[in-house]
């Protein structure tokens, strides 16, 4: 049983991949915050920003099979799309507690190009196309390789040096976005400052919320 969170179609909007169309899947759950207020402060990720909990979103649901749920997601996908390669997005929460090689399988079935963004602390199965690593505060990493390793910016239990080492193609610092704009201007400004002292690191930018895409 599969428990989404929410689907929809729409642009990526960091890293790499940035601008292209994507079917998005966030999952429910996370093992670094349970998604309640009350647990915040406490969390090893304090800082998310995303609603995971439930199966109440756009789209969301329960799936009883890899099948049932590909089915669903490849239904998102423009039969206007010509011949882009299909794509789907798969997040959270964390993706890897419930993603498989069953519903890998089935996504590639359906001619889609798989990508995970992921927290890093899971191992990933196999067949996964694109992987992007968001690290968080002080938690192992069980991925240490990858296509795209994210880090919010900044964190004082995570600095980049801890992972400058690590065998991504691509090293991505994104200012940490918060509810306070004078905070957001400083860590947008300490971003860009890390990234010209160290260009290893390219500069990723929340696009879909500077343009207003969901």
């Amino acid at each position: 049983m599969y428990h989404v969170k929410e689907a929809f179609y729409s642009l990526q909007g960091e890293g790499a991949r940035a601008g292209r169309a994507s079917v998005f899947c966030r999952f429910s759950g996370c093992n670094l915050w349970s998604g309640r207020e009350q647990d915040r402060s406490s969390a090893a990720c304090s800082f998310c920003d995303t609603d995971f909990v439930g199966t109440d979103g756009q789209n969301g649901g329960r799936f009883a099979s890899a099948e049932a749920l590909a089915d669903h997601l490849a239904a998102l996908w423009p039969d206007t799309a010509g011949v882009a390669t299909p794509y789907v997005v798969f997040t959270g929460g964390e993706p890897l507690l419930q993603l498989d090689a069953a519903l890998i399988a089935a996504m590639h079935a359906h001619g889609f190009e798989v990508a995970v963004e992921t927290n890093g602390t899971l191992p990933a199965p196999a067949g996964i196309d694109w992987l992007c690593v968001s690290p968080k505060g002080t938690t192992p990493l069980a991925l240490t390789a990858g296509d795209e390793l994210k880090l919010v910016y900044p964190q004082p239990e995570a600095p980049p040096e801890r992972f400058a080492e690590l065998a991504f193609r691509y090293h991505f610092l994104q200012p940490m976005d918060t509810t306070a704009l004078s905070a957001n201007e400083e860590h947008v400004s300490a971003t860009v400052a890390y990234c010209l002292a160290h260009p290893l690191w390219r500069l990723s930018l929340q696009t879909h919320k500077i343009t207003g895409i969901d």
